[in-house]
């Protein structure tokens, strides 16, 4: 899966579109913000199976493990206590869904990180 020339953009325009978005377990929480990230920045939808944990749900798509400080924009992070998943805006900070909307935080809040293509 190779990132789209445009996709600095696209994402931009995910995180515009998304910057208050409220969460709604159904319709708007971590696992589909992550996803439409995936799609901005590539254009594909990963496959992925149903497991017990987001971490290993995420393993499943394909993408590859990445140490967290090695993360660049547009890949996927999880952070703990709760488990969450969200993206990587730059290289200091991450960008998750949050109750009223998209919540900032330090990069260094993630454990795990995904390299979303190439």
């Amino acid at each position: 899966m190779n990132r789209l020339p445009d996709w600095p953009e696209r994402l931009a325009a995910l995180l515009t579109a998304a910057d208050h978005r409220h969460f709604d377990a159904a319709r708007w929480n971590c696992g589909r913000f992550a996803l439409a990230a995936v799609v901005a920045c590539t254009g594909q939808r990963p496959s992925w199976e149903h497991r017990p944990t987001l971490a290993a749900m995420a393993d499943t798509s394909g993408c590859p493990r990445v140490p967290v400080p090695f993360a660049r924009a547009g890949d996927v992070v999880l952070a703990a206590d709760p488990d969450r998943l969200g993206v990587v805006l730059d290289a200091g900070r991450a960008v998750f869904v949050g109750p009223a909307g998209l919540l900032r935080v330090p990069i260094t809040t993630c454990a795990l990180a995904w390299r979303i293509g190439w």
